[in-house]
Order: C-alpha cells, then sequence, then structure tokens
C-alpha cells in the first residue's frame, strides 16, 4: 500500500479524528499535511523517473535494435569484403604462381643455358690445358733441344728445310750439296744462273743462351764478347767454305731458327750484322727466309719467261708465215668462186632462154594437124649446142 492511502485511512479513523481535534492534533495534522506532500511528491518523482526509465528502456530497445540492424549490416559488408578480398588473394596468389612459374621455368632454361655454355667453357679450358700441357712439355723438349748442340743443329736444319720446301719446287734446291771444295753446305738454292745460293742453318746459340742467363754485369759483359766472337768465327767460316768466286753466289745467307735470337742480335749487336754484310753472309730468320724464298721464286718465274721468250717469237714467226699462206690460199679460192659465180650466172641465163624457147614452141599451132596420116613420124628438132652468151 502506498504512503497517500495509509494516509487516507488514518483520516477516516474516528480515534484518529477525535485525537486530532485536539490541541496536540494540530501540529500533527500539519505534520501529516506536509508528510503527504512529500510522500505525493516523491510518489510523483517515481512516476516519473519510472517513466523516464520506461522511455529510457524503450529507447535502449530502439538503439539495440538499430545497433543490431547496423551490426548485422556491417556483418554483411565484413562478409562481402572478405569474399571480395578473398577473391582478390587468391586472383593476386594465381598471379604470383603463374608468374612466379614462368619466371622458375626461365630461370631453369637460363640456368640450364648457363651451365651447358659453362660445360662446353670448361671443355674449351680442359682442351686448353690439355694443349697448355702439352706445350709446357713441347717447350721442354724443345729446352733440351736447343742445349745441345747436335740436336739444335737438326732443329734450325728442320725448321730450314720446311720453308724451304713450302716455297720451291724440287728441282730448284738441294740439300748437303756438294761443292767443288769437298764442302756440304745445309742448302744449295739454284738461281737461273746455275749459281746455287747457299743457306747455313748452324748458328752459335751457346752464348745467346749465356747472355740470356746473365745476371751480373760481368756475367753479362763476358757474354756479349762471347756472342761476338762466335758470330764472327761462324761468318767467316761461311764466308771461306761456301763463297766459292764463279761457282757459287756471291751472297751466302746464315739462317737463325729463332725470331727472338734474330731481334736480340739487331737490337744489341748491329754491328755484327752490319760485319756479316760486308763479308757477303746474310743473317736472315724464319720470316726473312721465307720473304727471300719468295723473291726467289719470282726471279726463277722471271727468269722461265725469258728463256721462253725467244721460243715465243719463234712460234709467232711461223704464225705469221701461216697466215700469209692461208691468206693466199683464201684469195685463190675467192677466184674460183668468182669463176663458179660467173658460171652459174651463164647457165641461169641460157635456161632463161631455153624456156622461153619452149614456150614459143607450145604456142605454135600446126595447120592441118588432122590431115597428118597416122604412122607417119614427124622428126624432132635438132639439138645443137648452146653458145656463150645465149
Amino acid at each position: 500500500m502506498e504512503f497517500s492511502d495509509q494516509i487516507s485511512a488514518l483520516l477516516r479513523d474516528p480515534v484518529f479524528v477525535a485525537a486530532a481535534t485536539g490541541a496536540a492534533g494540530v501540529a500533527i495534522l500539519a505534520g501529516g499535511v506536509w508528510l503527504i506532500g512529500l510522500a505525493v511528491r516523491a510518489a510523483r518523482r517515481r512516476r516519473e523517473e519510472a517513466h523516464a526509465a520506461q522511455e529510457r528502456m524503450m529507447e535502449l530497445a530502439h538503439l539495440q535494435a538499430e545497433t543490431a540492424g547496423r551490426v548485422r549490416a556491417m556483418s554483411e559488408m565484413l562478409h562481402a569484403q572478405h569474399a571480395e578480398l578473398q577473391r582478390a588473394v587468391n586472383a593476386r596468389l594465381d598471379a604470383v604462381t603463374h608468374h612466379l612459374g614462368q619466371s622458375m621455368q626461365a630461370t631453369t632454361r637460363q640456368t640450364t643455358d648457363n651451365l651447358q655454355k659453362l660445360n662446353e667453357r670448361l671443355a674449351v679450358i680442359d682442351t686448353a690445358q690439355k694443349n697448355i700441357t702439352q706445350l709446357a712439355s713441347e717447350v721442354t723438349s724443345l729446352q733440351g733441344i736447343l742445349s745441345n748442340k747436335q740436336q739444335r743443329g737438326a732443329f734450325g736444319q728442320g725448321r730450314m728445310e720446311i720453308i724451304v720446301r713450302d716455297g720451291l719446287p724440287a728441282s730448284a734446291y738441294e740439300f748437303q750439296f756438294t761443292l767443288s771444295n769437298r764442302t756440304r753446305p745445309d742448302c744449295a738454292i739454284f738461281l737461273p744462273d746455275q749459281r746455287p745460293l747457299i743457306i747455313d742453318a748452324k748458328f752459335p746459340l751457346e752464348a745467346m743462351t749465356a747472355l740470356r742467363d746473365a745476371r751480373t754485369d760481368e756475367e753479362r759483359k763476358f757474354a756479349c764478347a762471347r756472342v761476338r766472337q762466335d758470330v764472327l768465327r761462324h761468318v767467316n767460316d761461311i764466308a771461306e767454305k761456301y763463297l766459292l768466286p764463279g761457282e757459287t753466289h756471291e751472297l751466302a745467307l746464315m739462317f737463325v731458327p729463332s725470331e727472338s735470337v734474330y731481334a736480340d742480335l739487331h737490337d744489341g749487336f748491329d754491328d755484327l750484322i752490319q760485319k756479316a754484310f760486308r763479308a757477303r753472309v746474310v743473317v736472315v730468320s724464319p720470316s726473312l727466309l721465307m720473304l727471300a724464298i719468295q723473291v726467289i721464286q719470282q726471279i726463277q718465274r722471271d727468269a722461265r719467261m725469258r728463256e721462253a721468250a725467244e721460243l715465243i717469237r719463234n712460234e709467232v714467226e711461223l704464225l705469221s708465215d701461216d697466215l700469209s699462206r692461208l691468206r693466199d690460199r683464201v684469195v685463190k679460192l675467192e677466184k674460183h668462186f668468182g669463176q663458179a659465180n660467173e658460171d652459174i650466172r651463164q647457165i641461169l641465163v641460157s635456161a632463161d632462154k631455153i624456156d622461153k624457147r619452149a614456150g614459143k614452141i607450145r604456142e605454135l599451132e600446126f595447120e592441118g594437124a588432122d590431115d597428118i596420116p597416122s604412122g607417119v613420124v614427124i622428126p624432132a628438132p635438132i639439138a645443137r649446142r648452146l653458145e656463150a652468151g645465149e
């Protein structure tokens, strides 16, 4: 029961009314009225608060409904975005996978090509290594050959023979040719005047080797003196043995089988080259010997052309005589043809006259031809020889 109902019940109670009628009842009544006012205001306030609470509850319910709708819409939107994101991620992953596959294929091909090229280069390197190893062994053997005097002479002789064989016919040279003084040079090349050009391939290489191996100035000085001494001695030997007046050519060739040795001679011993040239001995390297062989080829070719020039002149004179006789015979033949043409022309003229006479005979009309008795033979016209011009 509410407080206002309780107050109403007290006022209807006779005891309470009687008591209230007393002196103290007035105060009690006033206090009760005040209390009743307070209670009424409190009740009104509670109703307002309850109404406000109900409105708030309604607003909260409305907000909850709106929030639920928004949450549902947001959930749908998030679901759609999640699906779109998943599709985009899948498409991106497919593109990345495809690109990665192509890249891996290209990388695989490129790697395969690079490996193949690498294998080819390794094969080339292996071949080069084998060649280097073989070359090193050949260099070692070459050093062994050059350290031995006899083997070094055979090496120089072999190189010289290869150059001469490659450049000249077999009839133009002879190895170990014997001269009148019983000496046998390494090679003799026969020039057009039949005087052989002598080539010596025994170059003294010991001094040059000692010069290259010299470490001190004293050793170098001693090696230089030895080079001059050995080379000049060899030049003098060539000049004395192989330069025979009237038998051999005025010059002889001293073959140096190494371009580097020849370059060292020219760089450091130019005086030796000049002294050798004054002694009519020309120092040549393999390349200079090839050049000399080419010059000798041209000289021999020119000599053969000069030898054939007289024969060519005689043949030309005989050809001219044959041409003159041919012209005379053609002139005679032309005369015969002219006479034959004239005879043919006259024959054609006679044939034309005979044809005309035959035409005239065909045009003749015999009178009384029908009266000729049968069996009577008409004599044929007597043939006569045609004269010239008829």
